[in-house]
């Protein structure tokens, strides 16, 4: 479903990371990170073909990294447990999905590859 997709990962837990990671994996992309931080997650941008976001890393928002996937037209969604989601929807609007977590990482990779067909 996913093969050959370079997925960039952007999250700070180390567990849900390596699930969201496994996950991906198993649907055949080839994951960049996770990255821990939005420093890190900046440099991969460009060798990205989508991302799963999560929205506050190490205390730091991820919109930097949102920003310049939207600018270069590739495919994210959100990931987060965050309770204010209206900060996100004011900000990039309903076209950028809002996944909360906990969440399904099966249905996590069916969303993201239905995202990239549409973006493609």
């Amino acid at each position: 479903m996913l093969d050959e997709l370079n997925i960039l990962v952007v999250e700070d837990e180390a567990l849900i990371a390596m699930e969201v990671a496994m996950s991906l994996e198993d649907e055949g992309a080839e994951i960049l990170g996770p990255c821990s931080s939005v420093a890190t997650a900046l440099t991969r941008i460009r060798d990205a073909d989508a991302a799963v976001l999560d929205v506050d890393v190490r205390g730091e928002a991820v919109f930097p990294v949102a920003d310049e996937l939207r600018a270069a037209g590739k495919p994210f969604l959100f990931h987060t447990g965050r309770d204010d989601l209206d900060t996100l929807r004011s900000r990039y609007g309903d076209d950028v999905p809002i996944i909360r977590k906990p969440s399904d990482t099966m249905g996590l990779s069916h969303f993201l590859a239905e995202m990239i067909k549409r973006a493609n």
